[in-house]
């Protein structure tokens, strides 16, 4: 049983039913806060480019704010809508948070809410998010094979490697390793093996019948040998005291 009155219901019930027919002249007519003009008929134009982009500036802000004006008064019947169905069912004047009666007072100021004072969201919080985050999220959205353990070709994270080793202006702040030592170990992954599984494949190298096994001291090799993971035939360059004796 509603703890509203039927007088309260049925004042509730026109004030509704008032923004309810106000808001819907309002859309059916062909004005819509202007959007129904362009800007060429705004300011009285043939084009809307002037001799210079600024002079537009004022008609730019103008429309935008038709737009959000008109979208304001769209949301604001859709809660009238709202409100009148959740009467028609006998749920108006609850809670939808707590469950519990929102005060006729309150009610009288707003008759579209669907809370009570204490659980009114926060109005600065936006639940609204760019529809492109579903394209790239995870990073690299549906081309990244990272997470799939069954794939390894080429794919978008890869592509963006390329571009980034080329240069960002990116300091190395911003770094996805804590160790840079080089603008060249910048990107995504930078220490990433490129077409070899272990990192002793990039320098260990055989002839064409797996024979005669040949060492390049290449900057992969001193890395291996520096972590203390080298193999006992894979030992440390000489250096210039020993090339002396």
């Amino acid at each position: 049983m509603s703890h509203l009155t039927d007088e309260q219901l049925q004042s509730l019930y026109v004030q509704l039913l008032e923004e309810k027919v106000a808001l819907e002249k309002h859309f059916a007519s062909n004005d819509q806060f202007g959007l129904a003009n362009s800007f060429s008929d705004s300011i009285g134009e043939l084009s809307m480019y002037d001799n210079h982009p600024g002079d537009i500036g004022s008609e730019v802000f103008e429309r935008a704010k038709d737009i959000s004006l008109n979208e304001h008064a769209e949301m604001h019947l859709q809660q009238v809508n709202e409100a009148l169905a959740r009467m028609e069912s006998g749920d108006y004047g609850i809670c939808v948070f707590s469950h519990q009666p929102i005060p006729y007072e309150r009610l009288e100021a707003i008759p579209t809410t669907l809370y009570s004072i204490e659980h009114v969201p926060d109005p600065d919080q936006s639940f609204r998010r760019p529809v492109e985050e579903q394209v790239l999220y995870p990073p690299f959205g549906r081309t990244s094979f990272d997470e799939k353990n069954n794939e390894t070709e080429f794919d978008g994270e890869d592509a963006w490697q390329i571009v980034e080793s080329w240069g960002t202006s990116n300091t190395p702040a911003f770094a996805e390793s804590n160790q840079v030592e080089s603008y060249n170990d910048m990107y995504i992954e930078a220490d990433e093996l490129e077409g070899y599984v272990e990192s002793f494949e990039s320098f260990v190298a055989t002839d064409l019948y797996g024979e005669h096994v040949t060492i390049v001291r290449s900057k992969a090799y001193n890395e291996y040998m520096h972590s203390d993971e080298g193999d006992p035939f894979l030992e440390p360059e000489r250096t210039a005291d020993l090339d002396d004796e």
